[in-house]
């Protein structure tokens, strides 16, 4: 029924893998190397790209079953055209990373359609080799690598087959050769890893907006509560040292202090501004660690509270020129675009912010006119009682705070939309809200006490357990809290979160969403079952990053400095790596001379014949293979020479035939030998 069909819209009937022709089987291979090398690059391609090659692949793959003749050149010259058209029209340029992998992907695809020689295969399978290495640069991550690890080894059988142009070598030896080859290759590959200097980032193109961030430069109702959704890793620190609780872990990121009723942006940076240096205090002994930033769209750095601007305190990073605000933020002069990894100080305890009021304060207590009327009368009201008549900052805020607490709020993530006067409706009415929502409110209601306050964004707390000592934030622990300013001591921070959900701050745990179907059914099945699996595999990418993608030139400098090298060098770097290459050339050579000699004893005995042949007056070929001399030495000698012929075809079978036994040179040349001898006699 299947070759019925097939037949009938026009495709060759499938016979089966084993009875393709030779050409056909290696062109059907070739094309689903490629086709798996392309398929990562489905998510950053156009869809006429994919679609056109697709359709190039399929059209080649049946040209092979039919054995039908391949297209002229002026057709793929027209498909071209068309390609570099579209390529025009959808990436406005021919150069740069996203149009240059299209027309590669395209270039790859339509060089099948002139597979005709060994030549056109060895083009494609080198242009597969690039297109392995443009796949990093969209994602670095451990299963793009194994996907592309797993390329690699087809385009080497693909490889070892065209060498092979005689017979139909089975695909199961090909794959077995590209695999050895591999292997003996892989101590070179490993030794270049380690040893060749790191001149500057591979795969990270700085004007990329490649990766993604909690955080942006602003922030409305309800943006944060989205990501709650999102339990992908935003990054990981280590503690070089005790590490410090939960509700200490609070990693800065955007300050917001402008409010125009819907949204809260940042304040302009003045030129030249910079936190001052008598309004930062730094309390107790500095906490040292090591972060990995996952790439974000942002030119910021979201560090733990408070990482000041200090030589032995503040992140080094080669490439980016990290520099604090005013308000304490870290910011970078470029989008943060690929993984990165460095060490700093913070202070868990300090003060900052000025001790008096100036006139910048008078900004953090402005409010857009018009919104949230009953805010401000509950605010009103609230000043007016005696109670707070006269209070400072301090028991205001611890009033508003115990609003919270009474009120009858409820931290959700879902709480709803809210109209024109959010704040009037959050803080009133519903009452339902978000870390985003509780402290956006927060900061009205000191503004509109005359208390300047504004709001900070960041991730707060992180997974329960570390991993392989890296404690994890995910975006799901992006947060927001706010800042006052009081008399004598400056900018307090207070989360408003905790009011009426402790446990988010005290233990870091976030809302989560309904499970979906496969994790809902093992979570019945086995509840830490999930968790583990969750906690292997982000073990398992935490190594892959460590010790593969940030391995930096700190790392090969440590190396040497563990080899016994003092104050190593690029030129200690250069001299190491020349030394293992002339080692492993001298090896590879002594491995040649022992190859050589292990498959030379059938060349000598192959001579040694020859000439003992001669001598009996049987003339043989240096070419001729054992049995073709048995074949001389009956013609020639007749009965007499039965017993030689059938010891050199006894060799003969031991060389080449599949189940012989292989023996010792000396050992066949005494059987020839002493038949030749018997023949002598006679």
């Amino acid at each position: 029924m299947a070759t019925l069909t097939l037949r009938a819209i026009g495709l060759p009937a499938w016979p089966g893998w084993r009875h393709l022709p030779r050409d056909a089987r290696d062109t059907l291979f070739q094309l689903a190397v490629i086709g798996w090398t392309v398929l990562p690059h489905v998510g950053h391609l156009a869809p006429w790209c994919t679609a056109l090659t697709a359709l190039m692949l399929a059209w080649r793959g049946w040209l092979a079953l039919a054995s039908a003749p391949l297209p002229n050149r002026w057709a793929v010259i027209a498909v071209l055209g068309i390609a570099i058209g579209l390529t025009l029209w959808t990436e406005s340029t021919l150069f740069g990373k996203e149009a240059g992998v299209t027309m590669l992907v395209v270039l790859m695809a339509l060089k099948t359609l002139e597979l005709r020689a060994r030549r056109d295969a060895m083009v494609v399978l080198l242009l597969g080799f690039f297109l392995v290495l443009t796949n990093f640069l969209y994602d670095q991550s451990l299963p793009v690598a194994l996907a592309m690890l797993l390329s690699v080894w087809g385009l080497l059988t693909a490889l070892v087959l065209a060498h092979m142009p005689v017979g139909t070598p089975p695909l199961k030896r090909a794959a077995a050769v590209a695999a050895r080859a591999a292997v003996l290759g892989a101590p070179l590959m490993v030794a270049l890893f380690l040893l060749f200097p790191r001149i500057g980032p591979l795969w990270g193109i700085p004007n990329d907006a490649a990766g993604k961030t909690g955080l942006s430069g602003s922030m409305q109702l309800g943006g944060i509560a989205g990501l709650a959704l999102d339990d992908s890793i935003a990054l990981r620190v280590r503690f070089l040292g005790p590490a410090p609780p939960q509700q200490a872990l609070y990693f800065r990121g955007p300050v917001l202090a402008e409010f125009n009723g819907r949204e809260w942006t940042r304040r302009p940076e003045r030129p030249g501004a910079a936190p001052p240096a008598d309004e930062l205090v730094l309390i107790g002994a500095p906490l040292r660690y090591e972060m990995t930033l996952e790439p974000s769209r942002l030119a910021l750095l979201p560090l733990l509270e408070l990482t000041p601007a200090r030589a032995d305190a503040a992140p080094s990073i080669e490439g980016l020129a990290p520099t604090q605000r005013a308000d304490l933020q870290w910011q970078t002069d470029l989008p943060v675009a690929e993984r990165l990894r460095f060490e700093a100080s913070a202070w868990l305890q300090h003060r900052h912010g000025a001790r008096t009021p100036t006139p910048a304060l008078h900004d953090d207590v402005a409010l857009p006119p018009g919104y949230n009327p009953r805010t401000l009368q509950w605010a009103a009201a609230l000043q007016r009682d005696p109670a707070h008549a006269g209070a400072d900052a301090r028991a205001l805020a611890a009033a508003v705070l115990a609003h919270i607490r009474e009120a009858g709020f409820s931290y959700t993530l879902e709480p709803g939309d809210y109209g024109r006067d959010a704040i009037d409706e959050f803080w009133l009415d519903r009452r339902l809200g978000f870390c985003e929502h509780f402290a956006s409110a927060f900061v009205v209601v000191m503004r509109a006490l005359g208390v300047p306050a504004r709001v900070v964004t960041g991730y707060q707390g992180a997974d329960a357990a570390p991993v392989d000592d890296y404690w994890i934030v995910r975006q799901s622990n992006a947060h927001a809290w706010a800042e006052f300013w009081q008399p004598g001591e400056g900018w307090v921070r207070i989360d408003p979160t905790a009011a009426v959900a402790p446990d988010r701050i005290m233990r870091g745990r976030s809302l989560v969403p309904r499970p979906g179907l496969v994790a809902g059914a093992i979570g019945s099945v086995n509840p830490q079952l999930l968790a583990e699996m969750r906690r292997w595999v982000e073990q398992l990418n935490n190594s892959w990053n460590q010790w593969v993608l940030n391995y930096s030139r700190a790392q090969q400098f440590r190396l040497l400095e563990n080899l016994g090298v003092d104050a190593p060098s690029w030129q200690d770097l250069s001299y190491a790596l020349i030394l293992l290459l002339c080692a492993g050339s001298l090896a590879g050579a002594g491995w040649a001379l022992w190859d050589r000699w292990r498959q030379d004893p059938w060349q000598r005995l192959q001579q040694r014949v020859a000439v003992r042949l001669a001598q009996l007056q049987v003339p043989v070929a240096p070419h001729e293979p054992p049995r073709t001399r048995a074949q001389h030495v009956r013609q020639r000698l007749g009965a007499a020479g039965e017993p030689l012929a059938a010891a050199l075809e006894a060799v003969d079978a031991a060389r080449y035939g599949s189940r012989g036994r292989v023996r010792a040179e000396r050992t066949w040349w005494r059987h020839i030998e002493a038949a030749a001898a018997e023949v002598g006699r006679r």
